[in-house]
């Protein structure tokens, strides 16, 4: 999609790609925190950027050389793929992971996310970076407003300005930063006889997700079963309840999520291998015996399962021949329709009202 910013054009694609028309790069909240930006003074000689989806921002204010904090990688591939169709440079160390401090910083922006822990988790990482003169520009929009906004923004600063609506997206303007203890960082989840550790915005925040707990309720691991795949793992206590069956498997875990993948090195046993990725692109074709996942088709405020999708073609092509691919999802999905299409036999082995356990043979 096209659009024009400081008399220059910019072609803005997402990534992944969708044929759903509605589902755009950028959003009214985007383009709220474009106008703001544009009306400060150059006295903000530095600038970070977090939770662009797209890369929309970062490569309209591509002038500010912006430091970029990505979780997903798909964030990242999005930042890198707007800068090549729109002939920018990205120049090194302009992206980096939430871990870490950040460089001194005048002016934060922040699209605020759907989890308020990793809104919180992402407001702490800046608020350590941020000049005494600084100040953050949070994008959202209207629908999505909900108090704890207010309440978070207030533990960390003096001045909370909420801007008048455009669009029916709203600015948050938080100055003149507090003194305050750091925070505890990860969050603890009791499951089972485990308490599993995990940062703040990964999947299902205060407990393991219910259709994670129905999988693992069915889930046996068969004894010739060696090389697995949790995709989408989150925490990582899929990866866990199969090395309690198959101790000594070869068991990888794959997510989007940095802080997902980080979450889940807290969880399993140093034998297992992990992997940030938004694909299956690490594992040869025919290379796997079992796949398991919950798979993700809720991305911030967004539904679309042209992702998980893609997903079901790759697990396809990296099975071995007489691989399984075992998931759990909602009912009103309907991912048989999808499932049949790609897999030699597709059937639910389990189910209650709300999920169902498929499992499928290449």
């Amino acid at each position: 999609m096209k659009y024009t910013y400081n008399d220059r054009d910019f072609d803005i694609k997402r990534y992944p790609s969708t044929t759903n028309r509605s589902l755009q790069p950028w959003n009214a909240a985007d383009e709220l925190i474009l106008e703001y930006i544009s009306d400060l003074s150059d006295e903000h000689e530095s600038s970070v950027l977090i939770n662009d989806r797209f890369g929309f921002l970062a490569t309209t204010l591509f002038k500010l050389q912006p430091l970029s904090v990505v979780n997903h990688k798909s964030h990242q591939k999005a930042i890198e793929r707007n800068y090549v169709s729109n002939s920018l440079v990205l120049k090194s160390r302009t992206i980096k992971t939430p871990f870490g401090s950040l460089p001194d910083t005048d002016l934060g922006v922040i699209k605020i996310p759907k989890s308020m822990e990793a809104f919180e988790f992402y407001l702490q990482l800046l608020h350590k970076s941020l000049r005494e003169n600084g100040v953050i520009v949070c994008g959202f929009m209207t629908k999505y407003f909900t108090p704890q906004l207010l309440e978070i923004s207030s533990k960390y600063f003096e001045e909370v300005e909420q801007s008048k609506a455009k669009k029916k997206a709203r600015l948050l303007i938080l100055k003149n930063k507090k003194e305050i203890e750091q925070q505890a960082v990860t969050i603890d989840i009791q499951f089972s006889d485990k308490v599993y550790k995990q940062y703040p915005g990964v999947f299902s925040s205060d407990h393991i997700d219910y259709a994670t707990q129905f999988l693992l309720e069915h889930l046996s691991v068969k004894e010739s079963e060696n090389n697995i795949l949790d995709l989408a793992s989150g925490n990582g206590v899929i990866a866990d309840n199969i090395l309690s069956q198959q101790p000594n498997a070869e068991v990888h875990l794959v997510d989007d999520s940095f802080l997902a993948v980080e979450s889940s090195k807290m969880n399993v046993n140093e034998g297992a291998h992990f992997h940030w990725k938004d694909s299956m692109e690490d594992f040869d074709d025919g290379s796997l015996d079992l796949v398991v996942s919950n798979p993700p088709f809720h991305f911030e405020h967004e539904t679309n399962i042209e992702v998980t999708i893609s997903l079901f073609t790759q697990v396809q092509r990296c099975l071995k021949s007489s691989g399984r691919f075992v998931l759990v999802a909602n009912k009103h999905l309907n991912y048989k329709t999808h499932l049949d299409k790609l897999f030699k036999t597709c059937s639910i082995t389990a189910e209650n009202d709300k999920f169902e356990i498929y499992e499928c043979l290449k």
